[in-house]
């Protein structure tokens, strides 16, 4: 029996989907559906490729409810800047949850991963950021960094924004570019620590491999999410950091063991308490977020394959009739 494929281009996926309050609600709601236990999410299938500078993943899950579940293959390789290119690659399979059919294949190079990965941020802020964010600090200049604080804008908006990244130059590009786009004064600084002294919400994007943010730069009214260490080897936030703060958050907490901050803290022998809450605990009522602004509170953010099947799911729902794509029958 022929059975039709919808092949979809970045840039058509880039017209149907983009970062909003109704893309934040999905990844949202796909992270009260891991809290309930509602989701079938393996592993994700990592290979680090250090030699040539690169890394490739392989996520998917299952979502109780969704007409459809997703497999995503995504790469990263850093040196890409230097070439003109972006950092992220990839694509998403989207498969029937009644039929397992392959219904479309969305040639995305990284876009959809790079869209929830920022809505994830905007949750993670509009759950444990304190109300009243004057300032807002990002570690890192790439498209991500962009895109989170724009995320974070929508949910607690801000006064000014501060950038940080290894190369001052970039920094200062990244600066004046998200002054446009937010219309709020944003500046590039030097150092992380003045960056984290005079913002109430961080967010870290950058591949580190060292810490970027210690114990020493926590403050009362701080929240951080951490966005960049999803991979093994990589560190944004020194292990003592989750330690000094009064509450470290999870998106995954079996990832997070493996990929994420908490793995630095376990392996330096520092983690000796029960596992720590989800984001989705906290959406869903089961455990505390923030209950005061002057609490410090850390979110690990290692992505899952929740969050993809979530984006693949809306885009499929938002272009359900039209005749968006080239279609291909099989």
């Amino acid at each position: 029996m022929p059975h039709d494929i919808r092949v979809l281009t970045e840039t058509q996926l880039r017209g149907a989907v983009g970062l909003d309050m109704a893309t934040v609600q999905v990844i949202e709601r796909a992270f009260a559906a891991l809290a309930r236990g509602e989701v079938i999410m393996p592993p994700i299938l990592s290979m680090d490729l250090e030699k040539i500078g690169g890394e490739f993943d392989v996520k998917t899950a299952y979502i109780d409810g969704l007409e459809r579940f997703a497999l995503k293959a995504s790469t990263g390789f850093f040196g890409n800047a230097a070439l003109g290119l972006p950092s992220l690659g990839g694509l998403m399979m989207v498969f029937s949850a009644k039929t397992g059919q392959v219904e479309a294949v969305l040639l995305d190079n990284g876009y959809l991963t790079d869209i929830r990965t920022a809505a994830a941020g905007a949750v993670a802020a509009m759950h444990l950021a304190p109300v009243g964010v004057r300032t807002a600090g990002v570690l890192g200049t790439g498209l991500q960094a962009r895109l989170q604080l724009r995320a974070a804008q929508l949910v607690r908006p801000f006064e000014d924004a501060l950038v940080w990244g290894r190369d001052p130059a970039k920094a200062e590009a990244c600066a004046r570019e998200m002054a446009e786009t937010l219309g709020v004064p944003v500046r590039a600084v030097t150092d992380p620590a003045d960056l984290v002294a005079q913002s109430q919400l961080v967010i870290t994007t950058t591949p580190s491999r060292t810490p970027l943010i210690t114990a020493d730069m926590l403050h009362p009214c701080l929240h951080i999410t951490a966005m960049g260490s999803d991979a093994e080897g990589k560190t944004e936030v020194a292990p003592k950091a989750l330690i000094a703060a009064d509450t470290y958050y999870c998106d995954r907490v079996s990832q997070c063991r493996s990929l994420g901050e908490l793995r630095g803290a376990i392996e330096a022998g520092l983690w000796d308490r029960p596992d720590p809450p989800e984001l989705g605990q906290v959406i869903i009522g089961e455990r505390e977020g923030r209950t005061e602004d002057d609490e410090i509170t850390i979110c690990d953010l290692t992505g899952t394959g929740a969050h993809d099947t979530a984006i693949a799911t809306h885009v499929m729902d938002l272009l359900s009739g039209g005749d968006v794509g080239t279609v291909v029958r099989t």
